[in-house]
């Protein structure tokens, strides 16, 4: 496996939570540089050692309204 990706959206109660597509892999953090941190670990704990993937991309879901 070359890259995994997660999907990365706010948290209604604050903060960030992020999943991984095709792992069972979750974390969450209150700031996007602390998310990130939080993603490289949790995808080494996953993984045997040499078999984590080369690449991690976030897909960042924000929630915005617009009214008129």
């Amino acid at each position: 496996m070359k890259e995994i990706i997660f999907l990365v959206e706010e948290a209604i109660e604050g903060g960030y939570i992020a999943r991984s597509l095709g792992e069972s892999i979750f974390t969450e953090a209150d700031t996007l540089t602390e998310l990130k941190t939080n993603i490289k670990e949790a995808v080494e704990c996953h993984f045997d050692e040499g078999k984590a993937p080369r690449l991690i991309r976030l897909h960042i879901v924000r929630d915005e309204l617009i009214t008129l």
